[in-house]
This record gives C-alpha cells, sequence and structure tokens, in this order.
C-alpha cells in the first residue's frame, strides 16, 4: 500500500526553503572578506576589488541556495500542488508569462507616478547598487536576471503568497508578502512599488497555476532593467543627440 502524502510534509519542504534562503542571504558575510583580500591580491584598487567581491559573493550564495532548495523540491513532488483546478498548459504560461513583464512595466510606472505625487523620489538605490557591482563583475548579471527572480518567485509568490492565500484573501496575502519582498530589499519607501509588482505576479501565479508564469515575467523584467542600468551614459548620449538635432531643424 502506498504512502498517504502529508500536508504536513508540504509546509515542512516550505519552511525549509525559507530557511535555506534566509541562510543564503546572510552567509555572505562569511565569504566576503577573503574574497575581497582575494581581488586585492590581484591588483585591483578597493573600490573594483569590493564590486568584484559583492558580485561573486551574490553569484555564489544566490546560485548555491537555489541548488539545495532544487533538491528539497524534488524530494517533495507535491510541493507546487496548492491550487484547486487544472494548471495552464506550458505554452499558455509562458505567454501569460511574457504578457506579465509588459503588464509589470505598466503597473510599476504608475506605480512610480503616483510615488512621485506624494513626493518621493524617482529611482531605486537597490536597482542602483546592484547596477554598480554588475559593471564591475558581470557575473553578478547571472544571479540578478537568473538566481534571483527563480528565488525569490519560490520564496514571495509559492512559499509567502501561495501558502497564506490558502487561509486568507487574496489582497491580503499579496499585501504581505510585498511587505516582506520590500524588506528583503531594504526598501519600504517604495512600498508601492513592490506591492504592484508583488500583486502583478501573485496574480499570474493564480491565474495560470504555474510557478513558471511569474518566474517568466521576473526573469524579463530584470533582465529589461539591468540593459537599461548597464547602458544608462548610452541612452542619455542618444536622448541628448536626438535634443540636438531637434533644436538644429
Amino acid at each position: 500500500m502506498a504512502k498517504q502524502y502529508s500536508p504536513r510534509r508540504k509546509r515542512r519542504t516550505a519552511l525549509y526553503v525559507l530557511l535555506v534562503y534566509f541562510i543564503a542571504q546572510l552567509s555572505g558575510i562569511f565569504l566576503i572578506i577573503p574574497l575581497h583580500n582575494y581581488f586585492l591580491g590581484q591588483e585591483l584598487s578597493a573600490e573594483a576589488a569590493r564590486f568584484a567581491a559583492a558580485g561573486w559573493v551574490t553569484f555564489i550564495t544566490f546560485g548555491l541556495g537555489l541548488l539545495v532548495i532544487i533538491f528539497l523540491i524534488f524530494r517533495d513532488k507535491r510541493f507546487f500542488d496548492i491550487w484547486q483546478g487544472k494548471e495552464s498548459s506550458i505554452w499558455a504560461a509562458i505567454g501569460w508569462g511574457v504578457l506579465g513583464f509588459f503588464l509589470l512595466l505598466v503597473g510599476q510606472s504608475l506605480a512610480a507616478i503616483i510615488e512621485v505625487a506624494f513626493g518621493i523620489e524617482p529611482g531605486s538605490e537597490n536597482t542602483a547598487s546592484i547596477a554598480m557591482v554588475a559593471a564591475a563583475a558581470p557575473i553578478m548579471i547571472i544571479a540578478v536576471v537568473l538566481f534571483g527572480p527563480i528565488l525569490e518567485e519560490l520564496i514571495f509568490r509559492r512559499v509567502i503568497f501561495g501558502s497564506l492565500n490558502q487561509t486568507m484573501n487574496f489582497w491580503l496575502a499579496t499585501a504581505i508578502s510585498a511587505l516582506a519582498f520590500a524588506a528583503v530589499h531594504m526598501e519600504f519607501v517604495h512600498l508601492l512599488l513592490y506591492f504592484t509588482t508583488g500583486l502583478i505576479l501573485a496574480f499570474l501565479y493564480q491565474k495560470t497555476k504555474r510557478l513558471l508564469t511569474p518566474i517568466i515575467a521576473h526573469v524579463l523584467l530584470n533582465s529589461y532593467v539591468m540593459l537599461i542600468q548597464l547602458n544608462i551614459d548610452r541612452i542619455e548620449n542618444f536622448m541628448r543627440q536626438l535634443e540636438e538635432i531637434q533644436r538644429l531643424q
């Protein structure tokens, strides 16, 4: 007789996944100094060594954390079985993921406009810092556009939102997961932006019942932001050239 699956196992797996995520977030403190000293030994400047160390620490901790989490999930085949009804097809999930990227762009733009109306300075210090590190240590880009979105969707959409949505309404579950998301990024001033992002990603997850959908939207969003941030000087120079051409006409 097959052993009956216990819901407690799913909760236990979710707890382990959450624990591994926080360990990955905190474990960088043990790597940053040795890596910083290593890059100083490679005759890099103090600033370049700091950025290189930060990029590699993020890549290593996020990568290892994701591998451990994947191992835990593979041990619990029903970890993602939290929805009633049929999942969307893979192609529908991919399509909604791409559409979700554009929804995120619109949603974040509207949230930014509202924030500015309330006197909140536009732009994210966290995003700017990440871009500076990525420019100095390109390995960081993999962590930002791939490891980060997968980890964050597993934590904030499946573990936090997905678990809470079983016992409370959609809006409250989204608000709590968005608050946790803002807390991890240490940017409570942009809570509306994080709430909007969390709302759209939670909608995508609930719509298709596949975590693949918000992961695709999140990966595309981070890729877009990173592309803009790393080429901001070229973009600004191009805009100045256009303004100059228009002025001369």
